[in-house]
């Protein structure tokens, strides 16, 4: 699961705003390589919204499924807040979708027809898109 926690105002290349949601996932123990202790975090990402602020605004605090993930990207310049230090960084956390439960089919084999029993089987192997 993953809560929206805030939002932001970005404005497109033509000029346009729109709002973006921040969300958050679960937390997490990360051990730092400079103390080696121990600290708690949490993953977050923004996603693009098609609502206006006081939409943006009562969503806060609402809980999506999905988990917020590391993904690799094209190596791009980050400046830590704190520091003021540039790094290059080549990944950046995206908002995914919980993959959703797949339902088996199930058949009483003893009044099956081997027809039946066939048709099940083919389900399990790959036709490269052909149907």
């Amino acid at each position: 699961m993953v809560r929206i926690i805030n939002y932001k105002e970005r404005v497109r290349e033509d000029g346009e705003s729109f709002f973006v949601l921040e969300l958050q996932g679960g937390i997490q123990m990360v051990k730092s390589q400079q103390t080696d202790k121990f600290y708690v975090t949490a993953k977050k990402a923004t996603i693009p919204s098609t609502f206006d602020e006081t939409t943006c605004k009562a969503l806060i605090g609402t809980e999506l499924p999905g988990n917020v993930e590391k993904v690799e990207c094209e190596p791009y310049d980050y400046t830590i807040k704190d520091t003021g230090e540039i790094i290059q960084l080549d990944y950046r956390y995206e908002y995914s979708e919980e993959a959703k439960p797949q339902v088996k089919q199930h058949v009483d084999k003893s009044r099956a027809t081997v027809e039946d029993i066939m048709k099940m089987s083919q389900r399990n192997f790959s036709a490269n898109g052909v149907q």
